[in-house]
């Protein structure tokens, strides 16, 4: 069994999709990052840094204790190593994977996030910042569109863990300002993975979990803004 300590995030998604398509049993916490759950101490003993997604596995593959996991990269790749499934066992084919596994978590993860934070939340809008992450999105887009081109998925024709980690972020492409038919490849790819019935139930979750996923002005405060005094009340 896999607790998974979750919110309906780009991050979030990555672990549901992994979880549905592989069938390994798991119970969802839910932590609401809009009113602070991420802040709670038994929480913080899971994911030191406070941020979602973080899971335990209660059934680890050395029959010790209990492990717990935060980052939603290193999730991934526990997971795909304890399942055997959606990373190559071969050298090439596990380079191909971590490497757009790892270009997600250093590239277009944190620069969409940027786009989302200051065309969506910031309280002031800043043209300059607006446009150097809408357009770095793109670059990012672009660059996975290249890939796809003469391949069905981002590491060859198999769909992996990077392919699970990206799709969550290209998913709010109209609110990062993008326009899909400038990326051929991509959109095909994007709505192979849409079409896959794993995808489906991972986002109808997501649905049921965070019914009303509204950003207000107390929610806006909880997660934006934190400085160092935030880990030091931990």
């Amino acid at each position: 069994m896999i607790d998974l300590y979750y919110w309906t995030t780009p991050n979030g998604h990555k672990i549901t999709l992994f979880l549905e398509e592989t069938g390994l049993p798991y119970e969802i916490h839910p932590i609401n990052i809009g009113k602070g759950d991420q802040f709670d101490p038994a929480f913080l003993k899971i994911a030191p840094n406070n941020r979602i997604p973080a899971i335990v596995d209660q059934a680890p593959a050395d029959g010790g204790t209990p492990i717990p996991v935060f980052e939603s990269g290193a999730i991934l790749m526990y997971l795909a190593e304890k399942t055997g499934q959606f990373l190559p066992s071969d050298v090439r084919g596990r380079t191909e994977t971590s490497q757009w596994l790892f270009w997600q978590m250093g590239g277009l993860g944190p620069m969409a996030g940027q786009n989302h934070h200051f065309v969506q939340y910031a309280p002031e809008r800043i043209p300059y910042a607006m446009e150097r992450y809408v357009k770095e999105t793109a670059r990012l887009y672009a660059v996975m569109n290249k890939r796809l081109a003469d391949r069905a998925f981002l590491a060859g024709d198999a769909y992996t863990i990077a392919d699970m980690a990206c799709y969550p972020w290209v998913v709010p492409h109209e609110r990062q300002q993008q326009d899909m038919t400038r990326f051929p490849h991509l959109q095909r790819w994007f709505d192979s993975i849409a079409d896959r019935p794993a995808t489906r139930r991972a986002y109808a979750l997501a649905d049921k979990i965070n019914q009303k996923p509204v950003m207000d002005e107390d929610a806006k405060k909880v997660m934006f803004g934190q400085d160092a005094s935030a880990v030091d009340r931990q």
